[in-house]
């Protein structure tokens, strides 16, 4: 009986997952949908012909790359920023940690005019680098957090190990640091990717409509009602993110197959 309600629960959760989902695919096929319908009257294949256009794929690519540099950055400012939370002890950490967490605290709205007005003192508005740097501040949070847990597990003592063995400071982050630490960076990059791939005020703000983005684009649709390209925008959207958790999570399994293959050679 026990395990009978526990399948009811997960078959109740998984067809509440799917069902949305199952919803969108079929407005992405039809032209005409409604109430009492169960199924469509009309169909058409209106919103792949829009969306395979040159245009749209040249929009999605900018994007995923716009966001590739935003995650790039962010760890480039995570990574050390977790160390120094999570292993060592300095005056104002607290303070630190609250101007780390603040993106998620105060809401960016209030502040993202005033970013505006430096960033066109600054010459970065409408620029595709003032997009990359105003999307990595709603990031850094996160990727600080989820590498920061990761720090407090493993510690330092590897490193101090590798550095009595006569190891340089290059050497160690390559080769002590950097795997260790892998799982909580590819989780973190995960997580700034699509944050950053799915902005849209921020981007709308800083970038001017003169860089264009996917949200950008897809969000009019939404909004003005024309559910077929709203759907086939939101599967792209979807899929997009599917695809780079995927590619993140075969690429550490990959390195840690192959880095065990390497120890068993040697041993």
């Amino acid at each position: 009986m026990k395990k009978q309600f526990k399948n009811l629960i997960i078959n109740i959760i998984l067809i509440s997952l799917l069902m949305p989902l199952i919803i969108l695919f079929i407005w992405a096929i039809s032209s005409s949908w409604v109430f009492p319908k169960i199924i469509p009257t009309e169909f058409s294949l209106r919103g792949f012909e829009y969306i395979l256009n040159g245009e749209n794929i040249r929009v999605l690519i900018n994007s995923i790359l716009i966001s590739i540099s935003v995650v790039a950055l962010t760890m480039l400012i995570c990574i050390p920023a977790s160390k120094a939370i999570a292993l060592y002890e300095f005056k104002g950490k607290k303070l630190f940690e609250l101007l780390v967490l603040s993106p998620i605290i105060i809401p960016v709205i209030s502040v993202a005019m005033g970013i505006q007005l430096t960033f066109i003192k600054m010459g970065l508005a409408n620029t595709v680098l003032g997009v990359i740097i105003i999307n990595v501040i709603p990031c850094i949070p996160y990727g600080v957090k989820m590498i920061t847990d990761v720090y407090k597990l493993i510690g330092d003592k590897y490193e101090l190990q590798a550095n009595m063995l006569g190891a340089k400071k290059l050497d160690t982050l390559r080769y002590v640091t950097i795997p260790l630490i892998l799982p909580g960076v590819i989780g973190a990059s995960s997580m700034c990717f699509i944050i950053s791939f799915s902005q849209y005020f921020l981007t709308l703000l800083i970038g001017g409509g003169s860089v264009i983005t996917y949200p950008l684009i897809m969000f009019p649709y939404i909004q003005s009602g024309d559910r077929m390209i709203s759907s086939i925008y939101s599967i792209v959207f979807i899929l997009i993110s599917l695809i780079v958790v995927a590619l993140m999570e075969g690429s550490i399994r990959k390195y840690y197959r192959n880095d065990k293959e390497i120890k068993n050679v040697i041993s």
